[in-house]
């Protein structure tokens, strides 16, 4: 293969990675949404205050690697990111935002308590996540 046939076949791969990473921020958005409203309406604010923390910190952690992920996808189309580490940093925020809400979610629905152990694993994924971002910012080839 040449490097341009090399080129056009990554940038399809991309695309069609994308296209998933763009759905499931999409799903992750709706769901975040879905959790603040249930905090807030379907919870008694005295007696699960704290159930009522966990589903508000997990509902914006997953809003806010939602946008991220659309904006890593917008950026790595647009060749502003260096595709390996923009790829990566895509499966960090979806493992993030499946591990620190859904733990975070589950403590508040009295799942059991050993879900709290996984919200760190989530966290750190967000946080390589975040490094991965840099990474395809700076390590992009010049244009």
């Amino acid at each position: 293969m040449t490097q341009s046939e090399n080129s056009g076949a990554a940038i399809l791969q991309t695309q069609a990675a994308g296209k998933g990473f763009i759905a499931f921020a999409a799903l992750s958005g709706a769901v975040s949404v879905l959790a603040g409203a249930f905090a807030a309406h379907g919870l008694d604010a005295v007696a699960e205050a704290k159930e009522i923390g966990w589903l508000h910190i997990g509902s914006q952690y997953a809003a806010v690697h939602a946008v991220a992920m659309l904006a890593v996808a917008c950026l790595a189309g647009m060749g502003r990111l260096n595709t390996k580490f923009a790829v990566a940093a895509q499966w960090l925020f979806l493992a993030g935002s499946v591990l620190f809400p859904a733990a975070l979610y589950g403590l508040a629905l009295h799942g059991p308590r050993l879900l709290g152990a996984v919200a760190p694993i989530g966290g750190t994924a967000f946080i390589i996540g975040w490094l991965m971002v840099a990474a395809a910012a700076l390590s992009r080839p010049a244009s």
